[in-house]
């Protein structure tokens, strides 16, 4: 058995889990109910932008209206990774020669706007439907490493932790 820190239950999570976990996190706070997918972009392990399905700035969400299916697709949302790479450009980050994590395998289209930004790597633990995306990803150069879903717990453990300093509002 390996020794753990106090506090630890489990070992650090690996880069590729932690971002995963983070995609995890992003893709709930999606609106749309069709799927829920978060992507996180990470360069240098920083995180460059966080992503998840959801509507345009000042519209209506699919949670509120219904979603507004065209050809078997929500339109209503920008998926995950075009909003990680808009709020990238919003802030100024560039993305060129990043990874990608990601809940779900791209959809074609979101494979054509990472690979025309500069994605290096794409890391999923799950699979997307009717998608061109990894034939687009193989023929580009990028990198597709397909995980295990993280687990969905966080080891977060207050009560062990011996820096954490305990008040009467603590109990």
């Amino acid at each position: 058995m390996t020794n753990l820190p106090p506090g630890r239950t489990q070992p650090r999570p690996i880069w590729d889990e932690y971002f995963l976990k983070l995609a995890m996190m992003a893709s709930e706070r999606s609106t749309c109910p069709r799927m829920h997918c978060g992507c996180v972009l990470v360069r240098n392990n920083n995180v460059l932008a966080t992503g998840y399905n959801g509507s345009l700035p000042g519209h209506p969400h699919c949670e509120e209206e219904g979603c507004l299916v065209e050809d078997n697709h929500c339109i209503r949302t920008n998926h995950a990774e075009a909003n990680a790479i808009s709020q990238a450009a919003h802030n100024g980050h560039e993305v060129a020669d990043a990874i990608a994590y990601i809940t779900n395998m791209s959809c074609t289209n979101c494979a054509k706007l990472l690979i025309a930004a500069g994605i290096k790597r794409v890391v999923v633990f799950s699979d997307f439907h009717d998608t061109r995306a990894t034939e687009f990803y193989q023929q580009s150069g990028v990198k597709i490493d397909k995980l295990p879903m993280p687990p969905l717990n966080i080891d977060y453990d207050l009560k062990n932790f011996t820096s954490a300093v305990k008040t009467e509002k603590s109990n």
